[in-house]
């Protein structure tokens, strides 16, 4: 175990930065280049990176210096937190987690919750919004998902083995954390609303919290995707009628995995010849398929779609039926990657069967939470994640839920 506060020259260490139990900032990692400096985040969700001329904070030796709304500045040191990095083993696997702790005595009553991955293949140690949770004085185990980071295996997008992972990450944390918690649970985001709960059925789960996940099938998702992109497009009924022919004959291909539904996407890819619309449209997979040859989709499609041991039909509503356990749902209202329609249904119904469902959406928000500006072609840029977001989460998981989170809209 390492206790980390100490001041040293140069970058900040990750953390979370206050002078006060009611304010701070978490510093991360270094920002992707072209920018420069630190990533930074408040948990009312305004970001940014440290470098970025006007950036409300700078940091260095473990000091933030942070220039308030009002216009006032602060420096606020590196608090101290109990760090331990762990190896644990799923399905023959090694892989590697870090208990991270808010400072002081052991709380027998603080929540302890595992980070599940989303689908990217970035190493999740270090992750800024864990910090923002320990900020908000939740215990926090996080871990490279197998293939990324210092975790060992193969990269895989296999939630029945992903959910085996979690199941054994919050196993660990429970004995790491012993004796210093009270209930423990798991947050997911994005691909990670498909693993957490199965996890929470295969493993001692006290609670699980979701952020901008799905209760549909990734086909599903697919289909939710292209018939959005098609009211986004003002497509006509004929065109609408052609979009759905084009998700039916996509899921036949990965139903099959690519042995049959090549005749049925090439009727469609004649059918829509050189509509404009068919150039620009793009569903998780499916306008990828639809714009490669059929040659070329008979030849790697496998390879270049079906390589990552996805279950295409994966039942998340059955899993939340089996669910024993509390769970919170947050939505993101204009969710272009996951679009909510089909999800907030499910989640109705689950409320008003009397399931201890929580389900929240923010209005004005895309996939990650994030609020964003359109720009003239119509895409979007994400300003920051929206306000209220990250205290829901801290709140929900120490059983002190309010009124008021942002703009934050409870499903009844």
């Amino acid at each position: 175990m390492l206790l980390v506060g100490a001041a040293m020259a140069g970058p900040c260490r990750p953390g979370v930065y206050s002078d006060s139990a009611d304010a701070f900032v978490v510093i991360g990692g270094p920002a992707s280049k072209p920018a420069s400096g630190q990533r930074y985040l408040f948990p009312d969700g305004r970001r940014g990176v440290t470098g970025t001329a006007g950036s409300p904070v700078v940091c260095d030796a473990d000091v933030a210096t942070v220039t308030l709304p009002d216009g006032t500045t602060r420096r606020w040191p590196r608090g101290e937190t109990r760090e331990t990095d762990a190896t644990f083993v799923s399905a023959a696997t090694e892989l590697v987690g870090r208990l991270v702790e808010p400072a002081g005595e052991p709380d027998p009553k603080r929540p302890l919750v595992v980070m599940v991955h989303g689908s990217e293949k970035t190493a999740a140690i270090g992750s800024v919004y864990a910090y923002a949770l320990v900020g908000q004085g939740i215990s926090v185990f996080v871990y490279d998902k197998r293939g990324t980071g210092a975790s060992g295996g193969d990269y895989t997008q296999n939630f029945e083995l992903l959910a085996d992972d979690a199941a054994a990450a919050i196993r660990q944390a429970r004995q790491m954390a012993a004796g210093s918690f009270g209930r423990a649970g798991f947050f997911g985001g994005s691909q990670g609303g498909w693993v957490a709960p199965l996890a929470a059925t295969r493993s001692p789960a006290d609670f699980v919290a979701v952020g901008f996940g799905l209760v549909v099938s990734p086909i599903e998702e697919d289909r939710e995707q292209l018939l959005d992109e098609a009211r986004q497009m003002k497509l006509d009924a004929s065109a609408v009628k052609q979009v759905e022919q084009l998700s039916r004959a996509t899921a036949t291909l990965v139903r099959s995995h690519f042995a049959q539904g090549h005749e049925a996407l090439a009727r469609v890819r004649r059918d829509i010849g050189e509509a404009a619309w068919g150039q620009k449209i793009k569903g998780e997979h499916s306008g990828d398929m639809l714009r490669m040859s059929e040659a070329d989709l008979r030849r790697v499609g496998r390879a270049r779609f079906d390589n990552l041991e996805l279950i295409w039909d994966y039942d998340a509503s059955a899993t939340l039926q089996r669910l024993k356990v509390p769970l919170l749902w947050v939505l993101a209202g204009e969710d272009r990657e996951a679009p909510i329609a089909a999800t907030r249904a499910i989640l109705s119904r689950l409320v008003a069967a009397g399931k201890p469902v929580d389900a929240y959406t923010f209005p004005e928000t895309d996939h990650g939470m994030v609020e964003f500006r359109v720009n003239a072609d119509g895409s979007r840029t994400a300003t920051r994640i929206t306000d209220g977001y990250l205290r829901l989460l801290g709140d929900w998981m120490k059983e002190g839920v309010r009124d008021g989170y942002g703009r934050g809209v409870k499903v009844r």
